[in-house]
């Protein structure tokens, strides 16, 4: 876990939000007070993205059976960057119920995108260069704490090198990380981290609960029912997601996290796919 001590050595200049804006700090701690925002609208999108995915995925389950007649969980796998789309659907669905009940927009929880002379683009670059070494340092030290050796089973066909059909495999480099990476940024940090922060008092609860929610999920996308798959990809990523979360707490805006969320996803389509 990095400090912001940390991330202001790095050489990252990130600027942080003064906006008095319809989702800042201040704004979500009048809400809170006044009965306005409760713990049920964040509390029901950090932890209900995780159970969507079991839904989205036990729905192509159900497809296959009806088609082929006969049941195969992991047959559904393989999809996950196609049906992480319907997750995608509930989770903006959800946002959009319980904003309308605060008086704002769905809009209102991303910020103003600040793209005069690039710099939403170059501090989201700034943010990948931070984060990236997180998520690959983990992966080894995770591999040999829970298999016991530097190779982890990456479950072919499922967790990677799948094949899809064509028009699949189009939609996973094209659309799925381009809905994707921002429902992500809007759900765990956009609005669950500072409505839980306004209405725990406590940036570090935030952190802990988010962090370990937004980990989690990416044990279940896909879900491949094996215990070890599961503690291997929820510690592999609770780093990278905690460094994200800190990096939140300093821009106070999704735009540059977006642009460096996208790249990730990107390659994670160009590592996983089976060409």
């Amino acid at each position: 876990m990095v400090s912001h001590v940390a991330v202001a050595s790095s050489g990252l200049a990130i600027p942080t939000s003064t906006e008095d804006g319809p989702n800042s700090r201040s704004a979500l701690t009048r809400r809170a007070t006044s009965g306005q925002l409760t713990w049920t609208g964040p509390l029901i999108l950090v932890t209900g993205r995780t159970g969507l995915m079991i839904v989205a995925q036990a729905f192509v389950a159900c497809l296959f059976w009806i088609q082929k007649g006969r049941w195969s969980w992991n047959a559904a796998a393989p999809w996950w960057s196609v049906y992480g789309t319907l997750v995608d659907i509930g989770c903006l669905g959800l946002m959009v119920l319980y904003s309308r009940k605060e008086g704002i927009r769905l809009r209102d929880l991303i910020g103003r995108p600040r793209l005069r002379w690039g710099r939403d683009v170059f501090v989201g670059i700034g943010c990948l260069v931070v984060v990236f070494p997180f998520f690959m340092a983990a992966a080894p030290v995770v591999t040999r704490l829970v298999y016991g050796s530097g190779q982890p089973p990456l479950y072919p066909g499922l967790l990677t090198a799948r094949a899809l059909p064509l028009w699949a495999t189009v939609y996973s480099l094209s659309l799925w990380w381009l809905v994707w990476s921002p429902t992500e940024e809007m759900t765990y940090l956009g609005y669950a981290f500072p409505r839980i922060e306004a209405l725990s008092r406590g940036r570090w609860i935030a952190v802990v609960i988010v962090g370990f929610w937004w980990a989690l999920q990416h044990a279940f996308l896909p879900l491949v029912l094996d215990w070890q798959y599961i503690a291997w990809r929820f510690l592999a990523f609770l780093p990278g997601v905690v460094v994200l979360t800190l990096l939140y707490l300093k821009v106070r805006r999704l735009p540059p996290l977006i642009l460096a969320h996208w790249t990730l996803d990107i390659l994670a389509m160009l590592i996983t796919l089976k060409f």
